[in-house]
This record gives C-alpha cells, structure tokens and sequence, in this order.
C-alpha cells in the first residue's frame, strides 16, 4: 500500500505533527515500556501494554511522515503498515511479528483472558525497546528538530 492509496480510501490524513506531540507520544511509550516490565502484572496485560508502545512508536513515525491514521476497524494495521513503509529495510525484522501480536492483543483486549505467555510477553517487550529505538533513530536522522 501507498501513502496515496491509503489517502484515497479515508485510512490516512495529512498531519503536520509538533514537537510537542511528538513528547507526548514519547511519555507514553515510556510508560508502557515500564507498565509492561511490571512482573506483577499478567502475561496477557504485559503483552497488550508492550503492543501498545510498539504502535505509539509506530504512530510517531507516521506522524513524522506527514499523516495521521485515521481511527476506524483496522487502523492498528494502518499504522504498523505506514511505519514500516516509511522506515523501510529497517522496519522488516519487526513487521510480520507486530502484525501477529496485533491479532494476539485483540484476542487478549476483546475475546478471552490467559492468552499469552510469559516468554511472549518478555519478546514483545524486547522487540518494542528495540523497535522504538530504531524510529527514534529514523526521527533523529531526517527529522533532528523533532529527535529527542
């Protein structure tokens, strides 16, 4: 899919994001990536939270990009899409691995409890960290007044 394409078919908005949303999203990545260390917690919540840092870092990278995803079913695979699109070869290791947890969060959030494992949980946290480290990268080499 193209930034155009996902433009026509009313999935994205052309966005000029800020510093200051930028921030903001930033916090919230800090604090999922911290909730869902909490070992306290359950795999399945852990899991979910961790998910939920991986596309606010993806929802950074698309805002960088120009665009807003707009909220409707299926707007988590947008986002994840859009990221990868615009990080390219350095997005691959995390595409296909976000996309089924993607579908193990909506089980998780919408349909039964006890879904994930803790091993799944631990992975999904390791590979959010390194994910939000490599859009911070992408935002410092072509967006630096907006890089942390």
């Amino acid at each position: 899919m193209t930034w155009q394409q996902w433009l026509s078919r009313g999935e994205l908005q052309t966005h000029k994001t800020s510093r200051q949303e930028l921030d903001a999203l930033r916090a919230l990545v800090r604090r999922d990536l911290a909730d869902a260390a909490i070992a306290a917690l359950s795999e399945d919540r852990r899991f979910a939270t961790a998910y939920n840092a991986a596309l606010l870092s993806a929802t950074m990278v698309v805002a960088c990009s120009g665009y807003r995803v707009v909220a409707k079913v299926g707007h988590h695979k947008v986002s994840l899409s859009a990221a990868a699109l615009a990080l390219g070869p350095e997005a691959a290791p995390f595409t296909a691995y976000f996309d089924r947890c993607r579908r193990k969060r909506n089980v998780i959030d919408y349909i039964t409890a006890a879904v994930a494992t803790e091993t799944e949980a631990d992975e999904l946290l390791k590979l959010t960290r390194e994910f939000n480290e490599v859009v911070e990268r992408w935002i410092a080499q072509r967006f630096p007044v907006l890089s942390i």
